[in-house]
């Protein structure tokens, strides 16, 4: 079994306060698919509750460092080489909808580095975490590594779809076909953070998207990494998809490849 740092069990123990919350919210919700009101309003306030509850375990195991949240945005810490980057529901439109895929997703930035990382599927009760150097586990204990599939015809590969304001739907369209025509197994289920945990776990053989924010893939990055994966810019090597939001997770074995036939499209 994997020994867990002090950094890792507070990050555990903030991610499953959340889930608690988030779960019974998530209850709620199914039964408000049918009421006149409609359940935006509540998952709205399930989302802040759940960041709140991470904000509060998170400070109290580390109180110096700061945040950067999805909901409430950048909080300054005393120390500032130390900071958390959070998504307390990411999926939220699945929430939304009780469609049972989303997770909470929790890193820590040391010194610009990404360290720790954590994502959690409440619903299936799967936990990805990787610290660097140490190696990424599912469920703490089993070892995750990316697939050994090398050919692009047999490759599952996940995506997701651009939202309207960033005016790009026809790069998307672009990348999409391109990818169709030479990996039939295209998947798109509407939460980045457990798409690239599915890579890390050799689920999916690759991911792609753009316009992601911080939080949708500081988790994901470090965990793929640790498991034996690739993490790619999409148009720029040099550059860094954490800051970029526009990321390629891959294997090994069609990294090559798929980056290849993304970069044919532009």
């Amino acid at each position: 079994m994997a020994v867990t740092s002090p950094i890792l069990n507070v990050m555990i123990k903030a991610a499953e306060k959340a889930a608690r919350s988030l779960i019974r919210d998530f209850g709620e919700v199914e039964q408000l698919q049918v009421s006149q009101k409609g359940p935006g309003d509540f998952v709205s306030a399930a989302d802040k509750r759940a960041e709140e509850l991470i904000f509060e375990e998170l400070k109290k195991g580390q109180p110096t460092y700061g945040f950067l949240m999805e909901e409430s945005g950048e909080h300054a810490g005393s120390n500032p080489d130390f900071r958390w980057i959070v998504d307390p529901l990411d999926g939220t439109t699945n929430f939304l909808h009780g469609i049972p895929h989303w997770c909470i997703s929790i890193a820590l930035e040391a010194r610009g580095e990404l360290t720790h990382g954590l994502i959690y599927d409440p619903v299936k009760d799967e936990m990805f975490t990787a610290e660097k150097n140490g190696g990424a586990f599912i469920r703490r204990n089993k070892r995750l590594r990316v697939s050994g599939r090398q050919d692009m015809m047999r490759a599952t590969i996940a995506t997701g779809a651009p939202r309207r304001a960033t005016g790009d739907q026809e790069r998307f369209l672009r990348e999409y076909t391109a990818v169709l025509n030479v990996s039939p197994g295209l998947r798109r289920f509407g939460a980045a953070a457990l798409d690239l945990a599915y890579v890390a776990a050799g689920r999916y053989e690759a991911f792609w998207e753009r316009k992601l924010q911080p939080w949708d893939v500081a988790a994901g990055i470090l965990i793929v990494k640790e498991a034996g994966g690739f993490i790619a810019e999409l148009d720029d090597h040099k550059a860094n998809p954490l800051e970029t939001g526009n990321i390629l997770a891959s294997n090994e074995g069609i990294f090559s490849d798929i980056k290849k036939v993304l970069k044919s499209t532009a």
